[in-house]
């Protein structure tokens, strides 16, 4: 499961502060699998916050190394600042993906349901949703919005779950690549 592309979230042009040498480091957020990732721009290069990067294979115009993934306590703050809207915008231009899981959604156990991982949605919203997908499939946040009016925002409700994804100490990983133990 590799990254092909990535959002900067932030960039160091010094490096970190206890690095003698200052190699510029910019730490993004993969785009389909919200792996967090150290980077070393190429020379001469720069980067800015919320910047799409190639990161896959092959001639990468920006990024020379990929040092390696990093977990969330890892991220510098401006980092953890630009992080919920890079997630934001990953999850806005994915929509389908996201109403899709919210109609394909299964049990984990007999006592737990995926959709149950979600903030704010307990048993009584998840009848709610079973009942309403099994009527008709959703086609978007609006047509969830709509006829699910008590659960709130949909994308909200996603873009919570991937943030305590990245956070890590999940016991189960919807949308996020699970950390290495």
């Amino acid at each position: 499961m590799k990254e092909d592309y990535g959002i900067v979230l932030d960039y160091l042009p010094m490096g970190k502060p206890w690095d003698p040498k200052g190699t510029p480091l910019a730490q993004i957020l993969g785009t389909s699998f919200f792996t967090l990732l150290e980077v070393i721009p190429k020379p001469g290069t720069s980067l800015q916050p919320l910047e799409r990067v190639f990161i896959g294979k092959g001639d990468r115009p920006k990024v020379s190394v990929i040092k390696g993934r990093i977990r969330y306590d890892d991220l510098t703050s401006l980092a953890k600042t630009n992080l919920e809207e890079a997630v934001r915008t990953l999850v806005q231009e994915n929509e389908q993906k996201y109403v899709d899981f919210f109609n394909r959604a299964r049990p984990i156990t007999i006592r737990l349901h995926s959709l149950e991982l979600l903030p704010g949605i307990g048993k009584k919203h998840l009848f709610a949703i079973l009942d309403e997908r099994e009527k008709a499939p959703f086609k978007s946040f609006d047509d969830i919005r709509k006829r699910l009016p008590s659960i709130g925002d949909p994308e909200k409700i996603i873009v919570g779950r991937i943030l305590k994804e990245l956070q890590g100490d999940c016991k189960y990983y919807l949308f996020v690549r699970p950390p290495n133990r």
